[in-house]
């Protein structure tokens, strides 16, 4: 009550009050619409994907930008002195609970403009990890591998290391790792990695993006850790498991001794 008579003490009566939610809840309706749309038709055109998903953010500010406006422009109008009054009115208002909703509106405004990652990206925020499936006023959704649905407040961008897989790319590297006995042939058991990786359905090699292996000797064992881009970043653990099961096959049937859990071996001994 005592904000609705200080709004009416300003000028601005209930008929347009009305208005200011119609305007605003118009805008959600957009925003939503919009966003549906354009995932639809991005989800028919997989190697434009991400660069079309990427727009839905953008839209988004923009049709909530335009209903700020339209809900503010009558203070445009107001006498300083008026305008001093409804600062304050605000002022109060984001320092009775609105400060995380204001900072977490900046930090998407933020990652609007400098893009440290978009929609469809696979990325790591404040530790968890995911695809990007929406970036709102608030908070980033992320879809984990487990399809869990995660909600990062956008603030979490101004306190937090992010981490981006792809960078706004279809293609993405995938990292494989398998141990082997100490013993095994590790040339042979490398070439069998490679094999797999270069031959998998999902993999996407060229000269800009090679399969690369690499052998680290441990105390017990040896890993082979295998790295290969595949053609969409959705295939990432469709890639990991052909290689994986592909190679173990090869490694069973050419006698190279797989330490299946390292820390199992260390529990036997």
């Amino acid at each position: 009550m005592i904000v609705l008579q200080s709004l009416s003490e300003l000028g601005i009566n209930a008929e347009a009050l009305v208005g200011s939610v119609g305007v605003l809840v118009a805008a959600y309706l957009a925003s939503r619409l919009v966003g549906y749309a354009l995932t639809a038709v991005a989800e028919r055109s997989p190697s434009r994907r991400i660069t079309l998903k990427m727009f839905i953010p953008v839209v988004r500010f923009l049709i909530y930008g335009t209903s700020v406006y339209l809900v503010l422009g009558p203070l445009l109008r107001l006498s300083s002195a008026q305008l001093l009054a409804v600062s304050g009115l605000l002022g109060a208002a984001l320092g009775f609970g609105l400060k995380d909703l204001f900072a977490g509106v900046i930090g998407g405004l933020v990652l609007v403009t400098e893009r440290p990652y978009q929609v469809g990206d696979k990325v790591t925020v404040d530790g968890d990890y995911g695809e990007v499936v929406d970036i709102g006023l608030r908070s980033t959704t992320l879809t984990t591998p487990d399809d869990s649905v995660i909600r990062v407040p956008n603030a979490t961008l101004f306190t937090a290391n992010v981490s981006n897989a792809n960078d706004g790319q279809p293609e993405m590297m995938v990292v494989v790792e398998l141990s082997v006995a100490a013993s095994a042939d590790i040339d042979r058991a490398s070439s069998i990695v490679e094999e797999a990786m270069v031959t998998s359905k999902y993999a996407y090699v060229d000269d800009d993006h090679p399969a690369v292996v690499r052998v680290e000797d441990e105390v017990y064992f040896r890993t082979i850790r295998g790295k290969a881009y595949v053609a969409d970043l959705r295939d990432e653990f469709a890639f990991a498991s052909d290689v994986t099961e592909r190679s173990m096959s090869a490694f069973a049937s050419q006698g190279i001794d797989v330490v299946e859990t390292p820390a199992q071996l260390f529990e036997n001994r």
